[in-house]
């Protein structure tokens, strides 16, 4: 695991916690937000998977 990989899937975490909490209490624009952080966070969980998977293929050579 790297930094992006454990702060991509803090954020999902999160933006899942704004969209339910969103839809509870009816407010459009916390789901709204909660998405946009959960896409952010799933972008940057892949970008560190992304990143290991190039080092390991640098380490292999």
């Amino acid at each position: 695991m790297n930094k992006d990989r454990v702060s991509g899937a803090a954020k999902v975490i999160k933006g899942r916690a704004e969209q339910v909490a969103g839809k509870v209490v009816g407010a459009s624009k916390l789901q709204a937000k909660g998405a946009a952080d959960k896409t952010a966070g799933m972008f940057q969980n892949t970008v560190g998977g992304v990143r290991k998977a190039s080092g390991s293929a640098k380490k292999a050579r």
